[in-house]
């Protein structure tokens, strides 16, 4: 599966992991503000391989977390999905608007094949100071260069320099962002 083969997603042990990460989901969703430290436990659980400064607006859903990896002041708004089928790299100082989608999951073109219920995935990468609009889709295998800004609504189905602006469906740059 993290190799970008095709694979069987009712694999037993994918199922498994899949219910772990469903738990500390609910877990996510239903806590308040982190006084305790519990949401920040819960976090650490789902996403083990992210900074424990991340900030996650619940509610947010994934599919393993454990394919995610996240630098130092990551934000997500409401709503954000991550289906990390494959691994999915998010840089530092990223900022998630609400209901953003990354998919890495993708199925097979061949009709005979996609019924055979196998699956696949290919990885997305997400560099340090981007900015993701709201409601934009990250579609597999992208990849977004550093300080770049993704208009929201976009989808982006190819990948995306550093420094510019890019929006639309599909996204592409619109300009390129100036050192201020």
């Amino acid at each position: 599966m993290l190799a970008g083969e095709l694979y069987d997603p009712l694999d037993k042990q994918l199922s498994e992991e899949r219910l772990q990460a469903r738990l500390l989901i609910k877990a996510l969703n239903d806590s308040a503000e982190d006084q305790t430290g519990e949401r920040s436990r819960i976090v650490k659980a789902l996403l083990p391989h992210s900074s424990p400064d991340v900030w996650i607006q619940p509610p947010f859903y994934c599919d393993y977390g454990s394919n995610i990896e996240i630098g130092s002041k990551v934000f997500f708004n409401f709503n954000c999905v991550v289906l990390d089928v494959a691994q999915v790299t998010i840089g530092s100082r990223t900022m998630f608007g609400p209901n953003v989608q990354i998919y890495t999951a993708t199925h097979p073109m061949d009709h005979k094949v996609r019924a055979s219920g196998l699956e696949n995935a290919k990885p997305i990468s997400i560099g340090d100071d981007v900015w993701v609009g709201g409601s934009a889709v990250i579609c597999p295998g992208v990849t977004i260069g550093d300080r770049t800004v993704i208009g929201a609504g976009s989808v982006v189905t190819k990948d995306i320099p550093a420094d510019v602006f890019a929006a639309g469906n599909p996204c592409r740059v619109i300009r390129v962002l100036k050192e201020e």
